[in-house]
């Protein structure tokens, strides 16, 4: 069921159920029921490409090593871009279409996990504050 499902954010999910964004590209959206976060994190490490506004997307597909496209003009995670999976490509569909096939094709952004994003914070927070005993 995963590897079919596109979930669609509800704000989306009306406006649209599919949308033509190149000559032979076509983004279909399957609308779904939210997605409790470990479905859609499932959704994401299963996938070849994400396309998103989020900035917590943006983090989480750097994390799992999946190339994400990132549908608007900043961000606010710029780590993700130097150096993780995002690349951000705005709302231009040639862009869009141009790098989504650039990285189905397997020749995209490979990316690396950022320094300090191994899960430990919690450890070095509580390291510091304990510093000064």
């Amino acid at each position: 069921m995963f590897s079919q499902a596109k979930p669609v954010h509800r704000h989306t999910k009306n406006k649209t159920k599919s949308v033509k964004i190149g000559v032979n590209l076509w983004l279909e959206s399957v609308p779904t029921e939210p997605l409790g976060y470990l479905e859609f994190l499932n959704l994401m490490a299963n996938a070849r490409l994400v396309l998103t506004d989020s900035g917590g997307i943006q983090e989480e597909t750097t994390i799992l090593g999946v190339p994400c496209l990132t549908l608007r003009e900043n961000t606010e995670r710029p780590v993700t871009m130097t150096q993780g999976t995002n690349t951000i490509v705005g709302c231009d569909p040639r862009r869009i279409v141009t790098e989504a096939l650039t990285i189905l094709d397997g020749k995209g952004k490979t990316g690396r996990v950022p320094e300090l994003w191994d899960g430990q914070a919690a450890e070095r927070i509580v390291k510091t504050l304990f510093k000064g005993d």
